[in-house]
């Protein structure tokens, strides 16, 4: 018989999570007893349906989510790309690989700043400093896939003859599906924690522009509110997208043969 390949937690299983987290924050607002510091999940749940409502909420989650689906998209596709290059040609490698390390690690604040200075308080200046931020991950991550691709395969390719369109559908992306899947799943969790850091800092509107908004103003419930709805959609994002694509693009690896 065939083994499962899907090792994503049941539905039952991650809403009984969920359930259980609700429950913990409930039990820390009890024990704090102070709604303008910590509300309970009821106060913020009000909160949600006021500012959803008056179609503020609305407005603001599409803005980020537009904002982190372009920045998304720019970083893995600039990201593959050259870690594509990267890998396969070994003194391109050397030369750019100092170019690498200083992106890996400058502060995206640092990168939002210069962006906003250099570009001005717009749109895409908000959109490249995320997309600056997150493809030198998805470049390091698909690098080492390529390091990674089985020579025996290549080979093979090559003894059958395949065309380069044929070589990279049927023996490069398949071998790099768990690596593009690990940068998307930790480009998701970055890219949306800078964008709501360049909304807090020059933009608009965006879930980062209301929750600066609140702070100043010291909503606590509001500020909670923007969020679990933002946390929601990327959860819904990483159940639905992020999880199935990675247990897709380990298939061909874990399929065992019927016995």
């Amino acid at each position: 018989m065939q083994k499962s390949l899907d090792d994503r937690p049941s539905g039952g299983v991650f809403i009984l999570s969920l359930v259980l987290f609700v429950l913990f924050w409930t039990a820390l607002a009890a024990l704090k007893a102070d709604r303008t510091v910590l509300p309970d999940p009821l106060e913020v749940a009000r909160v949600f349906r006021s500012e959803l409502a008056a179609g503020r909420l609305t407005r603001d989650l599409f803005a980020t989510l537009s904002r982190v689906a372009v920045s998304f998209g720019l970083a893995m596709a600039i990201g593959t790309l050259l870690g594509i290059l990267l890998g396969h040609f070994r003194r391109f490698n050397h030369w750019a690989d100092p170019w690498v390390t200083i992106f890996m690690n400058l502060p995206a604040l640092v990168l939002i700043v210069l962006c906003y200075l250099w570009i001005g308080l717009n749109e895409v200046a908000a959109v490249v400093a995320v997309t600056l931020n997150k493809t030198a991950m998805v470049m390091v991550t698909v690098r080492q896939g390529v390091r990674a691709l089985d020579p025996a395969l290549a080979d093979l390719a090559f003894v059958a003859r395949l065309s380069c369109r044929e070589r990279l559908r049927h023996v490069i992306l398949p071998q790099l599906g768990p690596w593009l899947a690990v940068a998307a799943r930790n480009g998701i969790a970055v890219i949306w924690k800078i964008v709501l850091v360049v909304e807090f800092l020059g933009r608009s509107n965006g879930v980062g522009f209301r929750i600066h908004l609140y702070f100043q103003q010291f909503e606590v419930a509001h500020i909670l509110a923007y969020s679990v709805s933002f946390v929601a959609c990327m959860l819904a994002v990483e159940r639905f997208l992020i999880q199935p694509w990675e247990s897709r693009s380990t298939h061909w690896r874990r399929k065992a043969p019927d016995n």
